[in-house]
């Protein structure tokens, strides 16, 4: 940490809710922030009781952003929130952050960024506006051995890079979990909440976003394939992709949330003219570099080897493994270092963008008679 913790406030994420107890344990890890402040469920008395088992002040436990964004921006500015932290449904996503951008304040927004593009496009206008920094929960990104693979692609070590293939396979959807109570399930697979997207925008923008993100190249034109295997289901539950990106090089993407078994298989290979690489989100320290005129290298977290640009984002010695809320918590660090003027990377309005006009695209192409279709500002 840098400084006095910057003041966080939360919409969304109160009792029963998964990712909101990640964000903030996230939020904590470095402590760079501190939760004062939230409006953390629309049922009232869920809402109290989340605010009062976080130790927020009953006054700062509002009943709607609404009241949050006023209460806070009638406070002194040493007092009030730096940010606001948004855990909900993906409908809530654009009109809470264009609120938030508006009254003032920084926003770290869970993922994907909106509905539709359009949506995403009000929200970088309002960022663009207010001045304000508008950050996005593509945790993957936050992993050190992804940076370090990031790194290596960037600097040139396996030449012109070739080949893409990403993968992202669940299983916790095969059945019909989605009309037998279960909460996560059940906005997931709703067009009105979830979009646009299923499967596609509830971890197809993680893959996507992540294959971009090391390959440091732009997807140019797709052709895709979007199936329903659950009967009754509204939304895709599996996304298959071709991908053609804007060096010439081709790639697969890969997502499905009925792969019966699965649990979080998110694995990214990427191949130039003189090696490739290979990390997977289950075994998340260790990178594997393949050569074409040597022998494979394996590189572990905090082991030796590793490029200058990896070791900050590294909490603990080797061997003693790093997870999810540390990857997670690398993009609220970078977060709270931007606000206090520093300089560092995390996903924002550009990455947003880009995905929300992949996940329109991939629809488009599905439901239409195109071959291959080009991606907007591609």
């Amino acid at each position: 940490m840098a400084g006095k913790a910057l003041r966080l406030g939360m919409v969304g994420g109160g009792e029963g809710a998964f990712i909101g107890a990640i964000h903030r344990a996230a939020a904590a890890l470095d402590g760079d922030w501190r939760l004062v402040a939230g409006a953390f469920s629309g049922d009232t008395d869920r809402n109290r009781r989340s605010g009062e088992a976080l130790g927020i002040d009953p006054a700062r436990t509002y009943d709607s952003l609404d009241a949050l964004l006023a209460g806070e921006q009638a406070l002194p500015a040493d007092e009030r929130i730096d940010a606001l932290s948004i855990a909900t449904p993906n409908h809530l996503h654009a009109p809470m952050a264009i609120a938030a951008l508006d009254a003032g304040f920084h926003v770290f927004c869970e993922k994907p960024m909106a509905l539709d593009l359009a949506e995403a496009r009000q929200i970088a206008a309002a960022a663009e506006r207010s001045g304000r920094h508008f950050g996005l929960a593509f945790t993957y990104s936050g992993y050190p051995l992804v940076e370090e693979a990031r790194a290596r692609v960037a600097r040139g070590d396996f030449g012109k890079i070739r080949l893409v293939q990403v993968e992202y396979s669940q299983g916790w959807l095969s059945q019909a979990i989605d009309r037998d109570g279960n909460k996560q399930a059940e906005w997931r697979t709703d067009p009105a909440r979830a979009g646009l997207g299923g499967c596609l925008g509830d971890i197809g923008t993680h893959a996507f976003h992540l294959a971009e993100h090391v390959s440091g190249l732009r997807v140019s034109e797709i052709c895709a394939d979007l199936s329903i295997h659950v009967e009754g289901r509204r939304l895709d539950d599996d996304v298959n992709v071709l991908l053609r990106l804007d060096n010439g090089a081709r790639g697969i993407l890969k997502a499905t949330q009925v792969a019966a078994g699965d649990e979080n298989g998110l694995k990214l290979r990427v191949h130039g003219e003189h090696g490739g690489l290979e990390w997977a989100q289950m075994e998340p320290n260790t990178l594997t570099l393949r050569w074409l005129d040597r022998p494979t290298e394996v590189l572990r977290a905090a082991g030796p080897g590793l490029l200058p640009s990896t070791l900050p984002l590294l909490r603990t010695p080797s061997g003693h493994p790093e997870g999810y809320i540390e990857a997670f918590a690398n993009l609220y660090r970078a977060f709270a270092t931007r606000i206090r003027g520093g300089e560092a990377w995390f996903p924002s309005v550009s990455d947003g963008l880009q995905t929300m006009g992949f996940v329109e695209t991939v629809i488009a192409n599905a439901a239409g008679d195109e071959k291959w279709t080009t991606l907007p500002g591609a």
